[in-house]
């Protein structure tokens, strides 16, 4: 029997109807799935019943599986022949490790394919009314990941990103909010640049958090703002409350300034 395949699979922000056309045939075909803490039961229920699904996902401060775990899963499973989805949040190679598991199935002769999804870090922004790029407010963004990596060059240099773009985007940045903000004021940004945490983006309870970012700390504590969520800083912000198109709740503690 030769090797079976492994596809790793952007799931998108959430919302199932968001999945990629390739997604879903590759979802209906597989023959295990192995997915991630994000991927929405709407979207597992995509998969047929026939299809064996394993959880391997990580939550904050607890790690179910190791990601040197999850590598010889997928690489035993492909071994045995199968056809394996390793379906993640948002894209793959975005803040979700395809790329280590590329690497480790390039290096075991396995054949694998890319299929890139919807990241929470353009949709969730999208839903809530905020355009990352504006003629008159942004020409740049960055996407950064608010985990602080414990080993290689990972850590994000707050500092210097607080002046080099437009907008910033943050994933994974709701635990530490408190000494990201700090390093950004530390690096030149107003207090009053404008902020929004976006909670589960392109979801029915989406909820939106519009403040500065002198107060968004306590703002968020207050209103107990909990991941996953985007965040976004920058004065495309201040569209937020104008050109928000999905209707959900959106709260904001103090009037923007135009």
């Amino acid at each position: 029997m030769g090797h079976g395949k492994v596809f790793l699979v952007g799931a998108g922000p959430g919302d199932p109807t968001l999945l990629t056309l390739r997604a879903v045939e590759l979802l209906k075909k597989a023959d295990v799935v192995i997915y991630d803490r994000l991927v929405s039961k709407s979207i597992l229920q995509l998969v047929p019943q026939r299809t064996e699904k394993i959880y391997v996902g990580k939550g904050p401060g607890k790690h179910e599986s190791s990601q040197e775990e999850i590598n010889e899963l997928i690489i035993g499973i492909a071994l045995e022949g199968k056809t394996v989805v390793r379906l993640k949040g948002g894209d793959p190679f975005l803040f979700g490790r395809g790329g280590e598991e590329a690497e480790i199935l390039m290096t075991n002769d396995i054949d694998f394919e890319v299929v890139p999804g919807i990241t929470s870090a353009l949709a969730a922004p999208a839903y809530a009314g905020i355009p990352l790029t504006h003629r008159d407010y942004s020409s740049s963004i960055a996407i950064v990941t608010g985990h602080r990596a414990t080993k290689g060059k990972g850590k994000v240099q707050w500092d210097k990103l607080a002046n080099s773009v437009d907008t910033i985007i943050i994933l994974m940045g709701v635990g530490q909010l408190k000494s990201i903000v700090e390093c950004l004021i530390k690096g030149g940004l107003s207090l009053n640049t404008h902020v929004a945490i976006i909670e589960g983006g392109t979801l029915p309870d989406q909820r939106t958090l519009i403040g500065r970012l002198g107060t968004i700390v306590k703002e968020a504590k207050e209103r107990k703002v909990s991941p996953p969520a985007v965040i976004v800083i920058g004065e495309v912000v201040k569209l937020g409350e104008k050109l928000h198109w999905f209707k959900v709740p959106i709260c904001s503690k103090e009037e923007l300034l135009p």
